[in-house]
């Protein structure tokens, strides 16, 4: 599949929705239901974001769950496994040495649970209400949200689909129907149109763990060969 290409001029749009693609937001909202609840059951509060949040899904939508918060690993892998979700990859991430470090777990190739190994700061969370996030109560209760995709387009839910328009040139607005600051709108917005010029950029950290491993050993092991991570810890009083 190709890189998606940020729009520049659309401007209020109209999408309807086929009953195949109801059909196919309906089976990826209720399999992150169950995931959610069972982080629930944990005492574990969870968000879901993105297109599945939005509506606007296609066939190769993941369904992207995050726990917003620091939170021992094991109590995470408690609740999945307790529920019957076993991982099917562990990865360690971070986008930059300045951004937080983050765990996932895929349950699937598209279902994944992240969540911080280091504090998010006040754009990464912001982040998620950019694209739009859910908590698990309005995602049962049929809710969409708005939010933003990764060709710049504000996706705006409607009965019949949606309406989707460009930010560039609203960058102030969209910030405000959102509910979000304008610095997460010019970050998400310079960083996808420099993606849109030179191509998908690497992640300064992405590591596939064992299975069988702690999130935290893991980090621990990595932050004794790379003095970035180990800085990092050391700054968050996490080494």
């Amino acid at each position: 599949m190709g890189r998606t290409k940020v729009r520049k001029f659309v401007d209020g749009k109209r999408i309807v929705y086929s009953q195949k693609h109801w059909k196919h937001l309906a089976y990826l909202r209720n399999r992150a239901v169950e995931i959610m609840k069972a982080l629930e059951s944990f005492g574990l509060n969870c968000i879901i974001h993105g297109s599945v949040a939005r509506g606007d899904v296609h066939e190769k939508s993941d369904i992207d769950i995050v726990i917003p918060y620091l939170v021992p690993s094991y109590r995470v892998e408690m609740a999945l496994e307790n529920y019957g979700f076993k991982p099917y990859l562990k990865i360690i991430s971070q986008a930059t040495p300045a951004h937080a470090i983050k765990a996932h777990i895929y349950l699937d190739e598209i279902t994944i649970i992240t969540f911080p190994l280091t504090p998010l700061s006040k754009l990464e969370r912001e982040f998620y209400k950019f694209s739009g996030e859910l908590s698990t109560k309005d995602l049962e209760r049929g809710l969409r949200v708005p939010g933003v995709d990764k060709r710049l387009m504000l996706i705006i839910p409607t009965d019949y689909g949606h309406i989707e328009k460009s930010i560039i040139g609203i960058e102030k607005e969209v910030a405000n129907f959102l509910g979000v600051s304008i610095d997460i709108v010019e970050e998400r917005k310079n960083v996808l149109l420099r993606r849109d010029e030179i191509g998908r950029t690497g992640v300064f950290l992405k590591k596939v763990i064992n299975i069988h491993e702690t999130f935290e050993e893991a980090l621990y092991k990595i932050s004794k060969v790379n003095i970035f991570i180990r800085k990092k810890l050391q700054n968050e009083g996490l080494l």
